[in-house]
């Protein structure tokens, strides 16, 4: 299983909204990021992800998993722009903020770190780990 993190403002895409979307899920789109794009290329069905809330929260919020893999992005003719489709899983118990993240000696290398602006980013195992001890929720 690979680990990723999503970026969304949440006055265009909340964490509610993804929730409401139940098992089917969302696509993942309007991503114009050739990087971001190629992530979700590399995503398979079951992988998991953070949901991160941008702009003015700035937290980790939520856990959701691929649940559907690229494919074309229907936002768009432009056949050079694919996504992914995700599904909520669970909420964390207690967002985790940038501030926090960037306070562990054990995340300096995360890409939300060194490449905040990356909409579509992958994260590793450990890192994995330790927002999820953060953010009080199993890891799976």
């Amino acid at each position: 299983m690979a680990y990723w993190l999503f970026k969304s403002e949440p006055s265009t895409w909340s964490w509610d909204q993804q929730v409401a979307k139940g098992a089917a899920g969302e696509e993942w789109d309007g991503v114009r990021n050739y990087q971001a794009r190629n992530h979700m290329r590399d995503m398979k069905l079951g992988d998991r992800g953070f949901f991160y809330h941008s702009q003015k929260e700035k937290a980790v919020v939520g856990i959701v998993e691929i649940c559907a893999e690229a494919h074309p992005d229907s936002t768009t003719d432009d056949p050079r722009w694919e996504c992914v489709d995700i599904k909520a899983v669970r909420p964390f118990t207690e967002p985790v903020t940038l501030e926090q993240v960037k306070a562990e000696e054990s995340l300096a290398e995360m890409v939300l770190v060194k490449s905040s602006r990356l909409s579509v980013q992958p994260v590793t195992e450990e890192e994995w780990r330790k927002i999820c001890a953060l953010g009080q929720t199993e890891a799976d």
